[in-house]
């Protein structure tokens, strides 16, 4: 079972207002944990947005020709863990587990494996609302969680099958109207083989995007986490 975070965002464009649902990896926003050396090391940036100053994310703009000096900072970073940037997942897991389920968790639930890293080479448009439209690259340190508590599996199944695309939808406008930034967070949980055989079916020159799976919007990242079905957007180092 592949268990999918499942995200509605409100947003609006031209006017025009609505929710996106979708279905993605757990995980994102990785922090930079020493601004003065990550700034030594990578030169001159600027974050995509004042929250991700706030919040230091390493969500920032480059010129294109310092790509290569960045990708090459992030892998070090990765293998070596030299406390830069977070090169770990369990703050992501524990604040996004508990703001989709409503239930803390801590280590003793899972076991983590570093799976290696990833990288988006080809800039494509970000729908993050962040830096909506800006041309993106990516770089992902993955790691394969189990998860071995009984009651974060029952919870997982639970939410999975109780709530709807829709549902989150009509949550995420209540949001809006409450004067929140109009969004809902739940769990997906997937058949690991048959979610395999979908992608393996789509011809390979086709697969990078998102996807429609038994009715579910996947963002174009889920593919990352398959070490076994050949793609030509990420490149996979181990």
């Amino acid at each position: 079972m592949l268990v999918l975070e499942r995200t509605a965002t409100w947003r609006e464009i031209e006017g025009q207002q609505e929710v996106i649902v979708k279905a993605k990896p757990f995980g994102g926003g990785v922090q930079i944990k020493d601004l003065e050396t990550f700034q030594k090391f990578v030169g001159e940036f600027q974050f995509d947005s004042q929250c991700s100053r706030e919040e230091m994310d390493f969500r920032i703009q480059i010129r294109p020709q310092e790509w290569e000096k960045v990708k090459a900072f992030c892998l070090r970073q990765f293998r070596e863990e030299i406390g830069i940037l977070e090169s770990r997942p369990e703050r992501e897991l524990r604040e996004e587990f508990e703001d989709a389920l409503k239930i803390k968790i801590n280590q003793d639930d899972y076991h983590k494996t570093s799976v290696g890293v990833v990288v988006e080479e080809e800039p494509v448009k970000t729908d993050n609302v962040r830096a909506p439209g800006t041309s993106t690259v990516r770089v992902y340190n993955v790691f394969e969680v189990r998860v071995i508590a009984t009651r974060l599996v029952d919870a997982i199944l639970k939410n999975s099958a109780s709530y709807s695309d829709e549902d989150l939808r009509s949550l995420a406008w209540e949001d809006v109207r409450s004067g929140g930034k109009g969004r809902a967070n739940g769990v997906l949980a997937l058949p690991f083989d048959l979610l395999t055989n979908a992608y393996m079916a789509i011809p390979l020159n086709e697969r990078d995007g998102p996807i429609r799976f038994e009715g579910y919007q996947l963002d174009g990242n889920v593919l990352a986490v398959f070490e076994e079905i050949p793609t030509g957007k990420y490149e996979r180092i181990m």
